[in-house]
């Protein structure tokens, strides 16, 4: 290990959608009043004790009483980049100031985009519209079973859908449409993500698999994950980790399709990772609950996640940095179903971290990727490192 190296690993576990407070530019997104973790905490009682100790109710006032010596390093971070969606907040974290948001639909894709995409495919399409993929299916999967015509279909983030039911259009075939997809949103049309979403079942009882994959755009310069990887360092995408920086920077990645699987990637990843950053997304938050409204099911998968964090202290070595926080908000109480612009929470937890250490509110998630970094003795072009502030003095091993 490096001379001036604090921490041999970073797990850096990404929380998707778990926000902690609506920005102050939020009445530009549309998103006054967002808290997603804050309605949470108001909604019920949460059990969420390994959270509460590292210091998740220290961050702000929440419905949930503070302790008074959290056992890690807690603050929250707001969001430099112009936009509130997955790959803006993860690039973000990893060094990256997103200036110009990526477009979105709310009309749905012009003719051009959409009448070039069925000449390529020499299919047309159903639906082109914003929607839920669970109701699209509902609508138009009995039409696409008749036709054979994919659905396509957005949200109010910068994505091109397309769905399929895996009797009519197997996989390779969807994938081999989502990869023409990619090939021909650029420049204005260059949409953060195109993902494509089989499903399975009969009218009326359609169900989505875990086939789904992401085809992304190439980050526009090197990430934290990039200058690692170029420095000798491991580094391990869990989850849908990967596909957000299409596939760039890692030198190993971990397939995983929902939250428990991804927590046993990481556990996984634990076992066999010696040094450098293990990166996982934790999908479940914003994909089943955040964006359908279920204030219920988000705050039960809190609860789930926060019931795994002993498994995942047990495998941690003195030498170790575990990282919580978020991409943005999806507060599942509001009446949009969309991302929303929020703050997200830092938790530092580990055997070499000051206890108790106030992070206050950081100027961007960047801060995050700088300060792992500058534990690897690497820098960023953005980003203000915390690396000093959470280090036990001296190392607590």
């Amino acid at each position: 290990m490096p001379f001036g190296t604090i921490f041999r690993r970073v797990i850096l576990m990404v929380l998707d959608s778990v926000g902690i407070g609506e920005m102050p530019d939020a009445d530009r997104y549309g998103d006054q009043g967002s808290d997603t973790l804050g309605h949470l905490f108001a909604h019920r009682p949460l059990h969420v004790p390994n959270l509460r100790r590292y210091g998740i109710a220290n961050i702000k006032p929440v419905a949930l009483p503070p302790v008074a010596a959290p056992e890690g390093a807690f603050g929250r971070a707001a969001i430099a980049s112009a936009g509130k969606d997955t790959t803006t907040g993860h690039w973000e974290i990893a060094g990256i100031i997103t200036e110009t948001p990526f477009p979105t639909y709310p009309n749905g894709f012009p003719p051009d985009i959409i009448e070039a995409f069925e000449r390529a495919i020499g299919r047309r399409v159903l639906g082109n519209k914003p929607a839920s993929g669970t109701e699209i299916i509902q609508e138009l999967g009995e039409e696409h079973l008749r036709t054979g015509c994919p659905i396509v279909y957005t949200s109010a983030d910068s994505v091109f859908q397309i769905a399929a039911h895996e009797e009519v259009i197997p996989r390779e075939e969807l994938y081999r449409m989502c990869e023409i997809a990619r090939r021909l949103f650029h420049g204005p049309h260059r949409v953060g993500r195109v993902i494509a979403r089989p499903f399975v079942g009969t009218p009326g009882n359609f169900r989505r698999t875990e086939g789904r994959r992401d085809y992304a755009v190439d980050p526009p310069s090197p990430t934290l994950l990039d200058l690692l990887k170029a420095s000798g360092w491991e580094t391990v995408a869990v989850g849908k980790t990967g596909s957000i920086f299409n596939h760039r920077g890692f030198t190993r990645e971990i397939p995983a399709g929902n939250n428990m699987a991804s927590i046993e990637g990481t556990l996984h990843a634990m076992r066999e990772t010696e040094t450098g950053v293990i990166f996982v997304n934790l999908v479940d938050f914003d994909m089943l609950y955040g964006h359908r409204n279920d204030v219920e099911g988000y705050a039960r998968a809190l609860e789930a996640f926060d019931a795994r964090l002993p498994e995942i202290e047990a495998r941690l070595r003195p030498d170790d940095l575990l990282l919580l926080t978020a991409d943005h908000g999806c507060d599942p109480t509001t009446p949009s179903t969309d991302h929303s612009r929020e703050y997200v929470p830092i938790l530092a937890y580990g055997r070499r971290v000051r206890r108790g250490v106030n992070l206050g509110i950081r100027r961007s998630l960047a801060d995050i990727g700088q300060t792992i970094a500058e534990n690897f003795g690497l820098r960023l072009p953005a980003g203000e490192s915390f690396l000093g502030e959470i280090k036990a003095d001296p190392p607590d091993s």
